[in-house]
């Protein structure tokens, strides 16, 4: 099973310049803070979950489905605990529970899963040379894109190296799945020496690499991997930039609000 997000697909997503994805998904963040109600937040998320269908990222999402589920159940439960409204429906103790922090607590929930549908969608069809690439054609300095792009290099990594260091010490007589849970956080400990161990040998290795090759010794740099905007992708930003704007004016307006708060 591979731990990166991306899947290569010919879709129009795919073809998108990486610039124009940051910039979408930009908008699309925004498109999620605008309103509280969830009557509203539902077409936001029909629209992500049908840009995740074109750019063959479902597979992705259907992986993450029971973290999407927990968000969105946790959210609707707790939110009542911290807010109140004027319609109440019932009441324990102090706690009084209300229609109107119940629908925002579940409006919150989808708005949770619009930006992580929206995030996993961008790395699902863009690579991790394109991001790092238009986040240096944006202006961001160097080191920062160069930083960006090596988490997500090593994250999968010590994630593979996890899940190895687990199956050879299972291999060898650990049992991680009898006895209760604080049992269970016990057997865990020993086994983050050596993920650990292996953790520090990769980044005091990547960082001899990299002085070696005078890491940003000089400002200019050439790049093989050339980016381009086409029309298509200023439309499409257009297209976004215009649908947030009218939400934000349905906003202003007194639309798609359930409690005066963002």
């Amino acid at each position: 099973m591979s731990i990166f997000l991306y899947t290569p697909y010919k879709s129009m997503i795919h073809r998108l310049d990486p610039r124009a994805k940051i910039f979408c998904l930009i908008l699309f963040f925004a498109l999620g803070l605008v309103f509280n109600n969830p009557l509203y937040l539902l077409p936001i998320l029909i629209l992500t979950l049908m840009i995740a269908w074109l750019g063959n990222s479902l597979k992705n999402l259907w992986n993450l489905r029971y973290i999407f589920l927990i968000l969105i159940a946790f959210s609707t439960i707790l939110w009542p605990f911290f807010i109140r409204g004027p319609t109440e429906l019932f009441s324990f103790w102090r706690i009084h529970f209300t229609l109107e922090s119940i629908l925002y607590g579940f409006a919150m929930g989808i708005r949770t899963a619009i930006f992580l549908i929206t995030g996993v969608t961008f790395l699902s069809t863009t690579r991790i040379e394109e991001f790092t690439t238009a986040l240096i054609k944006l202006k961001i300095p160097y080191p920062v894109a160069f930083s960006i792009s090596t988490a997500f290099r090593l994250l999968p990594a010590f994630v593979g190296a996890g899940s190895t260091i687990i199956q050879a010490q299972t291999s060898r007589g650990l049992n991680l799945e009898s006895g209760n849970i604080v049992v269970r956080m016990k057997k865990f400990i020993p086994l983050l020496v050596p993920i650990l161990i292996y953790a520090i040998r990769s980044i005091n290795l990547q960082a001899m690499a990299l002085e070696s090759k005078c890491f940003n010794l000089t400002k200019d740099r050439t790049f093989y991997f050339k980016l381009k905007m086409k029309n298509s992708d200023y439309v499409i930003i257009f297209i976004l930039f215009c649908v947030c704007l009218i939400t934000l004016y349905l906003r202003i307006s007194g639309y798609g609000v359930v409690l005066p708060r963002l």
